[in-house]
């Protein structure tokens, strides 16, 4: 199996899908709508939140923080997760360029 070239595209659009790729499980966007209603999360609290192990929901989160959509820091024997602010905004600005992209054509196929 061939490797993806990733060269061929532009920094806005690798940084775009490496973010979605990120976030496209039903598990992270719950993991994040619980981190952003709360705005901070203890682990401990996902897993009585999500009905998910724990070793599910750290594997979540790990996938999320490697990426820089979270970041946590180390509460005693907890670790406390929040949105990384300025992942963040980069991900709201490049997802919104991309679907601002889009005009409706008045005629399509």
């Amino acid at each position: 199996m061939g490797l993806t070239k990733t060269e061929i595209f532009t920094s806005e659009q690798n940084q775009l899908a490496t973010l979605l790729k990120a976030i496209a499980h039903p598990a992270r966007i719950a993991i994040l709508q619980q981190i952003i209603s709360t705005n901070a999360c203890i682990c401990g609290d996902l897993v009585d939140e999500l009905g998910l192990a724990q070793a599910t929901i750290s594997q979540h989160l790990k996938e999320l923080k490697n990426v820089g959509i979270i970041q946590g820091t180390i509460e005693g024997v907890k670790v406390c997760y929040c949105i990384a602010p300025s992942t963040w905004a980069m991900l709201e600005l490049l997802l919104g360029n991309f679907l601002g992209s889009y005009k409706n054509p008045k005629s399509c196929c």
